[in-house]
């Protein structure tokens, strides 16, 4: 998986940044306003609180799990998902969540992918909304959602219908050939993983996480319009959403730590239809790369920190 990632970062790498004037980029980040970027810092900060906030939602579902503890579970998983490929900071928030609160680990990682699941389905509605905003939006985005969409909806379906074939994926596990001897540790992980799905059947709770989703994709929008007015751009409400809709589809897709390759393809395919430079777009996409990167490192340490202190 390691060596795809490396091969489609490699590729996207070349494909964005080749041709590029690097002393025109240089000159876009000498002229940046350091307290209008100090903002895009904060509105990062405040995006993460409200995706906390949106998993403690799905969380308390059978729990009664702290903002706080939510908010530095999901500050160590950014970090990790920087640092490691393949997303794998999902594990360390489930890990450190079922530390302090004994909820099974499969339990929280479902409810950390289902999450994902709908949080895709709401951004590629709100995609989808901004292409239909303009009379000529960048045509692969368009092609991309499509499948997109469709692997959302199957998503989506999966959430709805396997917590209602418990009983029957129970007895399957059972059937498992060479299963025996883990039979009781298979049931158990089923029947969590079955609950934290279960976390979206309820309505209430279900408004709760698309009103808080739809708020941080509100706030990520804002945040890079404030980060291209830092550098002098202009990024318009609607391609600010587009922009967010193809980093967050790109980031689905085997990657190397920190999205490298992959965002800066996603920056210059979409900013470049809209007026912007291809150097423009680079010089965007490195420093809201150094923002999340300090962001995410100051606030994952702080949490890693924070548990390693509560496990002694």
């Amino acid at each position: 998986m390691l060596a795809v990632a490396l091969a489609i970062a490699a590729v996207l790498l070349y494909l964005s940044l080749r041709g590029i004037e690097w002393s025109a980029v240089a000159r876009t980040l000498r002229g940046a306003d350091a307290r209008i970027l100090a903002l895009t810092a904060v509105t990062g900060a405040f995006s993460m609180f409200l995706r906390a906030w949106r998993w403690q939602v799905l969380l308390n579902a059978e729990a009664r799990v702290s903002l706080s503890s939510a908010f530095w579970a999901t500050a160590a998983c950014q970090f990790g998902n920087n640092l490691m490929p393949a997303r794998a900071g999902e594990l360390v928030r489930t890990y450190m969540i079922d530390a302090e609160y004994r909820l099974g680990k499969t339990y929280v990682l479902a409810t950390a992918v289902a999450e994902r699941i709908a949080d895709a389905i709401v951004l590629v509605t709100i995609g989808a909304l901004a292409l239909l905003s303009m009379p000529s939006p960048p045509g692969w985005l368009a092609s991309a959602a499509k499948p997109f969409a469709i692997a959302g909806l199957a998503g989506a379906t999966a959430i709805a219908v396997l917590p209602l074939m418990g009983p029957a994926l129970e007895r399957l596990v059972c059937r498992l050939p060479r299963a025996r001897k883990r039979q009781a540790r298979l049931v158990v992980a089923v029947e969590q993983g079955l609950r934290g799905f279960r976390a979206f059947h309820d309505a209430g709770r279900v408004f709760a996480f698309v009103t808080i989703a739809v708020v941080i994709w509100f706030v990520d929008a804002i945040g890079t319009m404030i980060a291209g007015s830092a550098l002098g751009l202009t990024i318009h409400l609607p391609v600010a959403f587009l922009l967010m809709t193809g980093l967050g589809l790109g980031s689905s897709i085997p990657s190397t730590p920190g999205y490298v390759g992959i965002y800066q393809f996603v920056a210059v395919s979409l900013l470049t239809p809209f007026g912007i430079s291809r150097e423009g777009a680079i010089a965007y996409i490195l420093v809201s790369q150094a923002i999340m990167y300090v962001v995410i490192g100051v606030l994952g340490a702080i949490g890693l920190y924070r548990h390693r202190r509560m496990s002694r």
